[in-house]
């Protein structure tokens, strides 16, 4: 791999302007047309299209811009360098550990590929509770296949690894339909690494595809600077105050006098994810009205069941992410007990160690068994009910972003019926052994048994393990602004010349894996917003 170009380091070559880290300081001032607040799904796409519109364009990135190059395949290197808080950010509570990106390309740097369009359902939901009639799923269609043709998102036509494999065996054998996921990468090597760079720059994301057109169009990135809040005046963003950091995310000491980077943007765009997103509009004192901000942040909580089959399963080779279940999403009403979508996801040892409960002895055995390990996971469908009202984004005192989620008694229990789900379909494809990732769980080795012991375990944060990778919500869209923070055209209710333009728009949860949904939703704005602003059409394919 040591052979293949490295486009990034092309484009440095060829002049880029990109600047922070070791690419060189930050100027102490930028005036530019647009001001871009993060590099990831949404950040990508307007960046393309207002540079291909001809607006002077600055990306501003908290993390570093790594590549193919740097991608190594090693967990000890990626999660610290590409992750937020080295992959290890968790709610208020500690109850659930919650991985995003932290780099150029965000979190489709890391993430596993998987793509899907949003579901009508949840579509209609949003026309019904937050007025957006314009969120139809005939509206949105053009704009999901631009974005599918730019990041040739296509389904998997590969046979699916022995991981996933299993998923299929297990769900055929009880009538459970399953279907093959879409995934958005070109001339895949099938390595499976999809979580820690892609090094073969096969995977679609916004690192090879829609920044470097960006860059290639004049656009302007800066790094490891992060965004600290907007100056704000007479209902508009007057500038952006920033603070260059460390590889690690430190601030970098430097002499007050200094120490800030001042933007000054004709308009500007958020797109730093959920989280990221309303955390600086908090720090900003954005106007809210209506006690909307960072309110609704939604995670798809994941919970897991882990099993040991004879043979060999090898998790970690493979295409992560290639056969999905829906039926417990379609058999259950939207506004009914929660229901939760099934994938398998790729095992790689720190992250498998560092999920997994017991230790001693236990933890020994589990690890040992690490190459014939399989791991189901559900996504729980939040956001839809009204003891599912996801979780609110918080400033601490230090005035950095943490999450309050609280797992309601709803959720949990729909926690549970995820894990008998995911237990009964791996014994039915031949699991030896299965463990339900729950404190007070055991390895079990029959259906029977493995039903009764759930059954009876107290469900309950910190004792059932819980995880997310989909973090949704907190700057809602909104057809009033009683309802929301945004806009339906991705502007802020109260402040004319800011756009959210990130995965932080949605009014609930998805239900599926957000990317492309934050794509076409995106590619739609970014077109409005490109026409408003420069007077020219621009599409993304």
């Amino acid at each position: 791999m040591s052979q293949l170009r490295d486009p990034i380091r092309e484009g440095i070559q060829r002049g880029w302007k990109v600047a922070g880290g070791a690419l060189g300081p930050v100027p102490a001032k930028i005036i530019c047309d647009v001001a871009i607040i993060g590099s990831g799904a949404g950040a990508g796409i307007t960046a393309e299209l207002l540079a291909k519109a001809g607006l002077q364009v600055l990306i501003i990135e908290e993390g570093p811009l790594k590549s193919s190059s740097d991608f190594n395949q090693k967990e000890s290197e990626a999660y610290p360098s590409l992750y937020q808080e080295s992959a290890a950010r968790k709610t208020e509570d500690k109850a659930i550990n919650i991985l995003q990106g932290r780099c150029v390309g965000g979190s489709t740097t890391v993430n596993w590929t998987s793509s899907f369009r949003t579901p009508p359902a949840t579509l209609q939901f949003w026309q019904g509770r937050f007025g957006l009639n314009g969120y139809t799923a005939p509206a949105l269609a053009p704009y999901f296949a631009q974005a599918e043709q730019r990041l040739n998102i296509l389904p998997w036509g590969t046979a699916p690894n022995e991981n996933n494999d299993l998923l299929r065996r297990g769900a055929a054998a009880l009538g459970i339909p399953v279907a093959v996921m879409s995934r958005n990468v070109k001339d895949c090597w099938n390595l499976g690494s999809c979580g820690l760079g892609c090094p073969t720059n096969a995977k679609q994301s916004m690192l090879v595809t829609s920044i470097p057109a960006a860059l290639d169009s004049g656009a302007q990135l800066v790094t490891e600077t992060r965004a600290e809040k907007f100056e704000l005046a007479n209902g508009k963003v007057s500038a952006l105050i920033c603070r260059a950091v460390a590889p690690n995310g430190a601030l970098v000491q430097r002499n007050k006098a200094d120490a800030a980077i001042k933007v000054v943007a004709k308009h500007y765009v958020l797109a730093g994810g959920a989280i990221n997103s309303p955390a600086v509009l908090l720090r900003s004192g954005a106007p809210d009205p209506h006690g909307r901000l960072g309110a609704r942040t939604f995670l798809h909580p994941v919970v897991m069941s882990s099993s040991v089959f004879e043979q060999k399963v090898e998790a970690w080779n493979g295409a992560p992410q290639a056969i999905y279940s829906d039926h417990f999403l379609d058999t259950q009403a939207l506004d009914g007990p929660i229901g939760y979508k099934l994938e398998a996801p790729p095992l790689h040892p720190v992250i498998f160690a560092s999920t997994v409960p017991g230790f001693g002895q236990a933890q020994h055995d589990l690890l040992k068994s690490f190459p014939h390990n399989h791991t189901l996971l559900a996504l729980l469908r939040d956001g839809f009910h009204e003891e599912s009202p996801g979780g609110k984004v918080k400033l601490r005192s230090d005035d950095s972003a943490v999450l309050d989620y609280p797992l309601t008694d709803y959720v949990m229990e729909g926690g549970r019926r995820a894990l008998l789900s995911m237990m009964e379909i791996q014994f039915a494809a031949g699991a030896r052994q299965v463990l339900p990732l729950h404190e007070m769980a055991q390895p079990y080795t029959s259906w029977a048994q493995a039903r009764e012991a759930v059954n009876a375990l107290p469900m309950k944060p910190r004792l059932t393990k819980v995880v997310s990778a989909h973090v949704m919500g907190g700057c809602g869209l909104a057809g009033t602004e009683r309802l929301g923070v945004t806009r339906p055209d991705g502007v802020h209710w109260q402040l004319d010349n800011l756009s959210i333009h990130d995965g932080s728009l949605f009014p609930t949860s998805i239900g599926a894996n957000p990317q492309l949904s934050i794509y076409g939703a995106v590619n739609r704005l970014a077109q409005g917003l490109a026409k408003r602003l420069s007077g020219r059409d621009v599409l993304l394919a």
